[in-house]
């Protein structure tokens, strides 16, 4: 009988990352996705920290798990602010958007 139990696949992401990140192509799509994965750590980091389900997080909201499924992947799909305050009410934590300059970038007037 063949052997089914679970035997997950190591992976170090932080090797992975200093692997790919040699490739320009790899940087330009990396980069442009960042934002959207800060904002999905965001989001998970919340409804862990309130100890809620996907399923408990969308109840709160008034819509689906699946809708709320979708908030928390990486899409197509940007959230409306007004889905983002939601959210964060039903995680008990408030939204906060703010602008900071780029390392790099210089102020000149």
């Amino acid at each position: 009988m063949a052997d089914v139990s679970y035997k997950p696949v190591k992976h170090n992401h932080e090797k992975f990352l200093r692997k790919a990140r040699k490739s320009e192509e790899f940087n330009k799509e990396y980069d442009e996705l960042e934002s959207r994965y800060a904002l999905i750590r965001e989001l998970l980091h919340a409804r862990q920290h309130a100890g809620l389900t996907q399923e408990a997080v969308a109840k709160k909201i008034g819509t689906t798990k699946s809708a709320i499924s979708r908030l928390e992947s990486v899409s197509k799909h940007a959230p409306s602010i007004a889905t983002l305050k939601k959210y964060a009410n039903a995680v008990g934590c408030e939204l906060i958007i703010k602008l900071e300059p780029k390392p790099e970038a210089s102020t000149k007037e």
